[in-house]
């Protein structure tokens, strides 16, 4: 495990536009899942490749969202890790101030918003799923579709308190398997998967606890090796995030 206690950088606006053929297509989650799981990984770290399994595993359960945000902050060890983006290293460490542990390192999984564990011991993942799963956390239904040139999401009312609510609703662009081989640094010459990684971030709008609908165009979503549409309802803001209300993922094939 290897641990970094004060990193970050924001690089500003979160969308991009990339242009991506017509997908005649329609398709929208139709199970809530009990838990969104975040790695926190790097392909400078040589414990990581466990935890990054784990993701893989956990993708194919329909009642997690797993999700891998690689980090940049290993980059200086001699391998500039090619999936990293320093807005996962922000979210990593807005996530220990607001617990207010300081606890940054890698390979860190954030279950539910709520809680972190090492990232390669799954026992952990599963109870910290069992512990944060109470209260509102993923109560909240949601769901995402893409019909042509479009994307539609759809963020069902709050059973606890609707209207009073104070979070933010994302989607991420998501790329299901990503191979790497990795030419230097601690893993150098391993052949490593990612699963579920997170290409891009963007801010669909803000939520208050009552139902709400935005239609985005899938442009703003898409771009070239992504397959995979995920949307999450989280309290809080991008700097001080709190607990997962809801998310859906649908595919974009």
């Amino acid at each position: 495990m290897k641990s970094l206690r004060d990193t970050s950088r924001w690089t500003g606006a979160l969308g991009i536009a990339v242009a991506f053929g017509h997908i005649a297509f329609c398709q929208s989650a139709l199970a809530q899942p009990r838990a969104v799981v975040e790695l926190f990984t790097s392909q400078g770290c040589s414990s990581c490749p466990p935890a990054d399994k784990i993701i893989g595993d956990l993708a194919k359960d329909p009642s997690v969202i797993a999700l891998s945000m690689p980090v940049d902050y290993w980059d200086y060890l001699g391998w500039k890790d090619t999936l990293a983006d320093s807005r996962f290293s922000a979210r990593q460490k807005a996530y220990s101030q607001v617990r207010g542990d300081r606890d940054v390192y890698t390979p860190q999984a954030v279950i539910n918003g709520a809680t972190q564990v090492i990232g390669s011991d799954v026992g952990r993942i599963e109870d910290a799923i069992s512990d944060t799963k109470r209260g509102p956390v993923m109560s909240v239904p949601v769901s995402v579709s893409v019909s042509g040139k479009h994307v539609h999401v759809s963020v069902a009312a709050s059973s606890h308190a609707p209207g009073t609510a104070h979070g933010e609703v994302w989607i991420c662009s998501v790329s299901k398997a990503v191979p790497i081989t990795v030419g230097r640094g601690e893993n150098r010459g391993k052949q490593l998967t990612y699963y579920n990684v997170v290409r891009n971030w963007l801010k669909v709008g803000d939520w208050n606890g009552s139902a709400a609908q935005w239609t985005l165009p899938l442009e703003n979503v898409s771009r070239d090796g992504v397959d995979t549409a995920v949307v999450y309802v989280q309290d809080g803001t991008r700097d001080k995030p709190g607990a997962m209300r809801g998310a859906a993922i649908a595919s974009l094939q």
